[in-house]
């Protein structure tokens, strides 16, 4: 009896554990006892959160009407209580309410699914960065477009020559790879928090916070498919095909996906991580990577880690 009881009291305690331990845990990745969606980091995300609650005020009262609808029938024309079953075929305002009804739920669902399917591939104003994301067995590469700094943007749009020995214009690529437990030391990742395990990658793709970034998408072998779910993100990378998405990061950090198309005995650590980062801290990292991704990583680690001692310091 004993016992019983402390495994009802350690059961209603995980949660209240569970939700003390969320708060030290950082947005943009999966949780224990998470069961909604997870936290919007983009416009995108945001609006398919409203869409997703949008239609449950449609789909509770659609499944208690059909259930209740159900149990009502089972309960007043059973057998007993109606041993001589109605012969009616038809009955013209019965029909006209279920025909109708169907057709105005539907158009209710489908004007903002429209509206959210039309901004997931329109986005606000012209991308401020482009990278091309391509899918291997089992680990992704990352390419840089040349000369996508917003500074080049602004100066082209004054119309000011671009410096061309600007190590930012130089195209920057790498390869990701999961991060395995024996490499976390001398990455700098030991606090699991920030790089879970089977979430972590060896290089980021690193991007500046409220910039749009255009994302290319194409397969080096099979079909992938990038997928990050804080950001309202997933497109399929296809071979021989480059598929075009867009997002916004609303704030910094280091979020999380997956591939999420199977492509493989190692499908489940295809992991995909974004670090947001400040505009002027991107622009850093994008010109030691045109000469060395690892020194531009571990130089954007240890600023992070460093600013963040600070703070906690205080």
């Amino acid at each position: 009896m004993k016992r019983t009881l402390l495994a009802a009291a350690a059961t209603v305690g995980l949660p209240l554990a569970a939700s003390a331990q969320d708060a030290v845990l950082h947005p943009g990745q999966p949780h224990p006892w998470q069961i909604n969606l997870q936290e919007a980091l983009s416009p995108i995300e945001a609006q398919i959160h409203w869409f997703s609650n949008y239609t449950l005020w449609f789909i509770v009262p659609i499944t208690i009407l059909v259930a209740a609808l159900l149990a009502w029938v089972c309960f007043r024309y059973s057998e007993a209580r109606n041993p001589t079953p109605s012969r009616t075929s038809h009955n013209t305002l019965i029909e006209v309410v279920w025909t109708l009804a169907p057709v105005l739920v539907l158009l209710c669902l489908a004007i903002p699914s429209f509206q959210l399917l039309t901004a997931q591939y329109n986005p606000p104003r012209e991308p401020e960065l482009t990278v091309k994301a391509t899918g291997y067995q089992w680990y992704w590469g990352y390419e840089y477009q040349p000369a996508q700094t917003v500074a080049a943007a602004s100066s082209a749009a004054a119309g000011t020559a671009e410096n061309p020995a600007n190590p930012a214009a130089q195209p920057v690529s790498f390869l990701s790879y999961p991060l395995t437990e024996d490499a976390r030391d001398a990455a700098g990742k030991q606090d699991r928090a920030a790089y879970p395990h089977l979430l972590a990658v060896d290089n980021e793709m690193v991007v500046p916070v409220n910039r749009v970034v255009r994302l290319l998408s194409t397969g080096g072998d099979v079909i992938h498919s990038f997928a990050m779910p804080s950001l309202g993100v997933k497109v399929d990378a296809i071979p021989g095909r480059i598929n075009e998405y867009w997002f916004e990061a609303t704030r910094e950090g280091i979020f999380y996906g997956q591939c999420s198309e199977l492509c493989g005995q190692s499908h489940y650590n295809m992991p995909i991580a974004v670090r947001v980062v400040s505009q002027a801290q991107f622009d850093a990292w994008l010109a030691t990577a045109a000469t060395s991704v690892e020194n531009a990583n571990a130089q954007l680690t240890a600023e992070i880690t460093s600013a963040k001692s600070v703070v906690a310091s205080r």
